[in-house]
């Protein structure tokens, strides 16, 4: 049984999705300890009792140490199984990573499947769904599972009350190699408002006009019904011709519009300076499935701990090499089975 610490690295969540896919995918149980011990409320939160159970289920695996604060679980997985899956997390956390945790053994099972998941779809720390949808899933696409992603209903902290519904066309995975972004296409930015008074959303949109320079057409509000909110989150589009990248700001309780604002287009702008070809956060969700496919490769604007803690996990259960060099205006990563050398 693989064993894995969860203080090491960055600490969080991610470690603990990870290695639930990459258990179910390669059907090797792992016991996981020191759960999200570097977060400030170590243990199993909501959102991550949702994803371990979400995994269990779709692979009927034993399961222990599945409540509440557990910093410590057990995970024997079963076969995967297609089918027509409904996941509610019961707060406001993250729907689109519980997604995440049940979308790479998915995208290995026999037959189509549908996942509905009920709670936050724009929350802070967590990939909005616009970021799934117009960045990673299109290039998932061009690996060769299809998955389409549709935001029936938004959800913002601390309400929740979203809900995502992905579909999953299965397909053997295959090599992708991203050297550059390409040309600028075109660039959005859309401030999304619930039960908050329109001037928020205008003032996070002067911002991106005066710090990005982006032209009144390519700037948004996106008033939403009031029984949704209260909710507000900035997202800054950017297409390329190769890659699409989504930069986000979350509201928060004492934190000015404009604050949120340069959350997103500080990122936005480190990006836009580089030469890499996706962002750090693209960058994580990448190294998944390019190791399932057994090699690819892609330029990145900044390495992050999250990214090395993805890494090893890969690693552990797949002994995938993933090499990085840096660059003078960005950093290679090259993704490589040691047993095939590469495809």
């Amino acid at each position: 049984m693989i064993e894995i610490d969860g203080s090491e690295g960055e600490g969080g969540g991610q470690i603990l999705r990870s290695a639930l896919s990459l258990s179910i995918v390669t059907g090797q149980p792992f016991r996981i300890f020191n759960v999200r011990a570097m977060r400030p409320k170590p243990g199993l939160m909501r959102q991550h009792l949702t994803a371990v159970r979400a995994a269990a289920e779709i692979s009927s695996a034993e399961v222990t140490g599945d409540e509440v604060g557990s910093r410590e679980l057990m995970f024997r997985p079963g076969a995967v199984r297609a089918g027509d899956y409904a996941f509610h997390v019961g707060t406001a956390g993250s729907t689109t990573l519980v997604l995440q945790t049940v979308l790479p053994p998915l995208m290995a099972a026999a037959s189509r499947s549908t996942v509905r998941v009920t709670g936050g779809t724009h929350n802070k720390a967590s990939p909005p769904v616009d970021f799934l949808a117009r960045a990673f899933l299109p290039l998932l696409g061009r690996m060769g599972p299809r998955v389409s992603l549709e935001l029936v209903r938004f959800g913002f902290y601390p309400r929740g009350g979203g809900e995502i519904v992905a579909s999953i066309d299965p397909a053997p995975l295959r090599r992708l190699d991203l050297p550059e972004r390409g040309g600028r296409v075109r660039q959005q930015a859309e401030a999304y408002i619930a039960a908050i008074p329109m001037h928020v959303a205008e003032r996070e949109l002067e911002m991106v006009g005066r710090r990005l320079n982006w032209g009144a057409d390519e700037r948004h509000a996106r008033g939403l019904s009031s029984d949704v909110g209260p909710g507000n989150a900035l997202t800054l589009t950017v297409e390329c011709e190769h890659v699409t990248e989504v930069f986000s700001g979350f509201a928060e309780k004492g934190v000015s519009a404009e604050r949120v604002a340069d959350h997103a287009i500080d990122e936005a702008r480190a990006w836009l300076a580089s030469e890499g070809a996706v962002g750090p956060h693209l960058a994580d969700q990448l190294l998944l499935p390019m190791a399932l496919a057994g090699a690819g490769s892609f330029t990145t604007s900044a390495i992050t701990e999250h990214f090395r803690s993805q890494a090893a996990v890969i690693g552990t259960f797949l002994g995938t090499s993933i090499g990085i060099a840096a660059g003078s205006g960005s950093t290679q990563v090259r993704v490589e089975d040691r047993q095939r050398g590469g495809r």
